[in-house]
């Protein structure tokens, strides 16, 4: 199997702009990140943040007739011809290596016709996610979305991944930053580098919103998503706000982000804390249904959820040594929390029910 090409970051090459058709296994060229924005090099794995083909395609959409079919496959009569065919053509890129990844592993082309798909009947059908204010998020240039995060196991990112990339007018791509542990799981690691997600350093942050992203992150870390049930909706601590310094250093907007429904989907009653050193994990869960029930009791209740974006914080108006006045990223951090927060009782006020 040929191997993929590796493409850089470049915001000298527009996100409308179609990339020229190559022969089967041709090697792309290296586009690196801008020379003057570039910040120190971070690990890889990557978050958010895919260029787009002419009129809002996907790379890859324009490998002839048969690599676009997939997208419009349902219009006509020759509908299954085009899925067909589309299909083809997405796998003999695969095998040739006609596809393209960028420097931090994202590929572009499988999450969007493969990773979204798959996740997308648990968005849409079985979380019925709601999503408000995805217009406060910019429609170009880079920008930080800061979460609350719950739920036990981290199926709100996911869920924020889809809902910023089917609902946003640009169809922008959310890069989360997420936990080392994600990293050293296998199959897990691939996937996660696949679909966009980059550990949760200060270093590719910076690289990746300089370049233009929508980088996400949930600052109550492993705090937020293993808390017991009976502290749902009640924001862990923030870290030491290194989010907020590094949106300084980018100059870009902060975009509070509040999540209800994740909470309830594994209500984490107990914790095994000698297993869960055994294991390895920061936690171990005990809820109502596992392990008591065994694989049955992994599955996730039917929830429904709401992800609303709020009002952009803008940063673009401070001193770039502004990231390094502590008081100032510690008012930033909490007013960013307590927007949150705000946003999470309003939203539980309006919700009728846990399940509808």
């Amino acid at each position: 199997m040929a191997d993929a090409k590796v493409i850089p970051f470049d915001d000298d090459r527009s996100r409308s702009r179609r990339r020229p058709a190559r022969a089967d296994g041709e090697a792309a060229a290296v586009r690196a990140l801008p020379g003057p924005q570039q910040g120190p090099q971070g690990p890889e794995g990557d978050q958010e943040g895919p260029s787009l083909g002419e009129a809002g395609e996907a790379p890859g959409a324009d490998a002839g007739a048969e690599g676009g079919a997939a997208s419009g496959a349902g219009v006509g009569g020759g509908g299954w011809e085009r899925r067909l065919a589309g299909g083809l053509a997405f796998l003999r890129r695969r095998i040739t290596g006609d596809y393209e990844v960028d420097e931090f592993g994202y590929d572009e082309e499988l999450t969007d016709q493969v990773l979204m798909s798959l996740i997308r009947p648990l968005y849409e059908k079985y979380f019925r996610v709601e999503v408000k204010g995805v217009e406060n998020i910019p429609a170009e240039g880079g920008a930080l979305i800061v979460a609350n995060h719950s739920g036990t196991v981290p199926l709100d990112g996911l869920m924020m991944q889809v809902a910023v990339h089917d609902h946003h007018p640009a169809g922008r791509h959310l890069r989360l930053l997420a936990a080392d542990l994600v990293f050293v799981l296998p199959i897990v690691n691939e996937l996660a580098r696949k679909a966009g997600h980059t550990l949760a350093c200060a270093e590719d942050a910076e690289r990746l919103l300089r370049a233009g992203e929508i980088v996400g992150v949930m600052p109550e870390g492993f705090k937020g998503i293993g808390k017991p049930f009976g502290e749902r909706y009640k924001l862990q601590r923030f870290g030491r706000g290194g989010f907020v310094s590094t949106a300084l250093r980018a100059g870009v907007p902060i975009v509070p982000c509040s999540i209800v429904g994740a909470e309830e989907i594994y209500p984490m009653i107990g914790n095994a804390k000698t297993l869960a050193r055994v294991l390895g994990f920061p936690y171990f869960p005990l809820t109502p249904t596992f392990p008591w029930l065994g694989p049955l009791g992994a599955l996730p209740l039917p929830t429904k959820w709401t992800i609303q974006f709020g009002e952009p914080i803008p940063t673009d108006s401070y001193a770039p040594e502004a990231a390094e006045d502590p008081m100032l990223m510690f008012n930033l951090t909490d007013q960013v929390r307590e927007q949150i927060q705000h946003t999470l009782y309003k939203l539980l006020v309006q919700r009728r029910s846990v399940f509808f």
